[in-house]
């Protein structure tokens, strides 16, 4: 454990770099292959990134490792207004806004029936960067940092020429700063020098991912995939900031998914994915528990960030143009987890964003290894405040946000 502490913080550092990601805050698929098809993965592994999506992936995919890194740039932004004069405008959360986000799998057979394997991905994370202070929260430019690492051992089993499951322990890293929350201090806190300010600060846990994948005839595969809510040690720097003295856990998600072989050389793919962010408290509770309630920040009924359960919807198509060639399209679209009347918090963490155009290609290589590619635009989505800003009667935090991302990877069979 002492080893993995240490080692954890290190390769949240190298594999997430501050992203902000697009199905809520998890990201719209793992995998350079699988991002440039809409992020389906469910019922079509492509590469050793696999276990992220279904772990039960890593069983069909050969020996393998792949590496790859992705450019990643979120546009924020938001806007107060009905406050008065020096509080009302619009305000740029974009002081950071280019982000690199590598990803490494590896995966090895053990004997026809069993393989070996493991994927290191960023879950996904929360960033904002203000350029100058929003009075409402305090005196300085407000930012937020959340990063969240899986690193996820995988065993496969085949059960039969149709059948395989997989299970992978998912490691997980968190990583967190916030600052300029100056006015949520006391008496808003049941800890307030645990606010804001604190320096980054970390989070260890673990959870279970397990995945089903069955062949029903040459042409049709499906799949089935459970991840249950990863337990962390909380945040102590920020427990006066998140409920339950500064929980902050993964959540769970499930999802099922299908792949059809068209022709030989057209595959489409589609997947459904629900993300149960409701029920980690610090995500899920409402900032009426604060000023409606009275509870606390960082209490156990702490007001979060009042974010509702996601359900992804993701469909992709895969071509053969040649033997050396594969193109890729796709199309992501998860439902709003941010309440009108829930922006004020959330001017944190506008993760906004709903539909998700998407491009990608692989060309093998005269080695036989290979490189990909993705692209990845989230359409501008606003969602305008009613009722947001409680204790000012007629004041609202409206949010915005689009996204572009571009990745490559290299992989190559064992």
């Amino acid at each position: 454990m002492t080893l993995t502490r240490k080692l954890l913080p290190l390769l949240a550092i190298l594999a997430t770099s501050h992203a902000h990601a697009t199905d809520g805050y998890f990201a719209h698929g793992y995998g350079v292959k699988s991002q440039g098809m809409g992020g389906v993965g469910i019922a079509l592994p492509q590469d050793a990134l696999a276990a992220a999506a279904n772990p039960a992936g890593m069983g069909l995919i050969g020996d393998r490792a792949d590496i790859g890194v992705t450019w990643f740039r979120p546009q924020r932004e938001s806007e107060i207004s009905g406050v008065g004069p020096g509080v009302d405008g619009k305000y740029d959360a974009n002081d950071a806004e280019n982000f690199i986000i590598p990803e490494f799998g590896y995966k090895r057979v053990i004997n026809p029936d069993v393989t070996l394997g493991v994927s290191v991905y960023g879950n996904g994370g929360m960033n904002t960067d203000y350029k100058k202070a929003i009075p409402l929260f305090g005196n300085t430019a407000p930012r937020m940092d959340l990063i969240q690492l899986f690193v996820a051992p995988t065993a496969t089993w085949k059960i039969n020429e149709s059948n395989t499951v997989g299970v992978a322990v998912n490691l997980a890293y968190q990583r967190f700063e916030i600052k300029g929350l100056q006015n949520f201090a006391s008496p808003a806190s049941a800890h307030p020098d645990n606010v804001t300010n604190k320096g980054y600060d970390s989070s260890y846990g673990a959870g279970v991912h397990i995945g089903w994948i069955g062949r029903v005839n040459d042409a049709v595969t499906l799949g089935a995939t459970y991840q249950s809510k990863t337990y962390m040690s909380k945040f102590d720097k920020y427990k006066g900031l998140f409920a339950e003295n500064g929980d902050f856990d993964i959540p769970e998600t499930y999802g099922l998914g299908i792949a059809v072989k068209a022709t030989p050389a057209l595959t489409l793919a589609a997947d459904v994915q629900r993300i149960n962010y409701g029920d980690v408290d610090s995500v899920g509770n409402s900032v009426n528990n604060l000023f409606i309630n009275g509870q606390q920040l960082g209490s156990k009924n702490g007001p979060g960030f009042a974010w509702k359960d996601v359900t992804a919807v993701k469909v992709g198509a895969s071509y053969a143009w040649n033997d050396s060639l594969t193109i890729r399209a796709g199309y992501n679209h998860a439902s709003q987890p941010i309440r009108s009347g829930e922006t004020l918090f959330n001017i944190l963490a506008p993760g906004v964003v709903q539909d998700h155009a998407t491009l990608g290609a692989t060309y093998v290589l005269p080695n036989q290894s290979e490189i990909s590619f993705s692209y990845m635009h989230a359409f501008e989505e606003k969602v305008k405040g009613s009722g947001s800003i409680p204790f000012i009667p007629g004041a609202e935090a409206n949010l915005k946000m689009y996204e572009d991302s571009l990745g490559i990877a290299y992989g190559w069979k064992l």
